[in-house]
């Protein structure tokens, strides 16, 4: 195998991944949207003991703010794993996030070190990524916006049809070009 070919065999593979950035929002919606679906529902189920935590915690008005806490957890975490409004959900969701950082968390941090080790600073940029990169394809806002692309423009997304069957007909090609190596 020649290394012209070689290299440009890995450009293409490169290429078609970046196709298939739905993926990583996809796993970060999943696994981010459980983990606070979880917990926001165990806290909304023990809501006395984690009223008492924020009173504990100095944090005003303690039944409200766990409540509200609670339920931003789990209702977030649940439109987070479906994807639906995924841009509007991650504000409150990192706010969730920053207010736990400030009045909990930060205390019991001494340095750089021991704030790279909080979880929460971790959700809280995983939330500030699904707020610029969106739920990706395979979500219900991916789903909402080729609805409204096909309701708003049917001749381009007919075109758009048409350009992906073209680009598939194309990678078979150059799949069967490939084993030709």
């Amino acid at each position: 195998m020649n290394q012209k070919k070689l290299v440009m065999f890995a450009a293409e593979i490169f290429d078609r991944l970046s196709g298939a950035g739905w993926i990583p929002a996809l796993l970060m919606r999943l696994f981010v949207g459980y983990f606070f679906m979880e917990t926001g529902w165990g806290k909304i189920h023990n809501l006395n003991a984690f009223t008492t935590r924020f009173a504990q915690w100095g944090i005003p008005h303690p039944a409200f703010n766990a409540a509200l806490s609670a339920h931003t957890e789990f209702l977030g975490g649940a439109l987070t794993i479906f994807g639906l409004g995924m841009r509007f959900v991650s504000i409150p969701m990192i706010i969730n996030m920053i207010v736990a950082i400030l009045t909990v968390k930060l205390k019991n941090v001494s340095g750089l070190d021991d704030f790279a080790e909080l979880d929460e600073p971790l959700y809280a940029l995983s939330f500030v990524w699904l707020f610029f990169s969106g739920a990706g394809w395979l979500s219900v806002d991916g789903l909402f916006k080729r609805a409204l692309n096909f309701w708003i423009r049917p001749e381009r997304s007919q075109a758009t049809v048409g350009a992906l069957s073209t680009r598939c007909a194309e990678a078979r090609d150059d799949a069967n070009g490939l084993r030709d190596f």
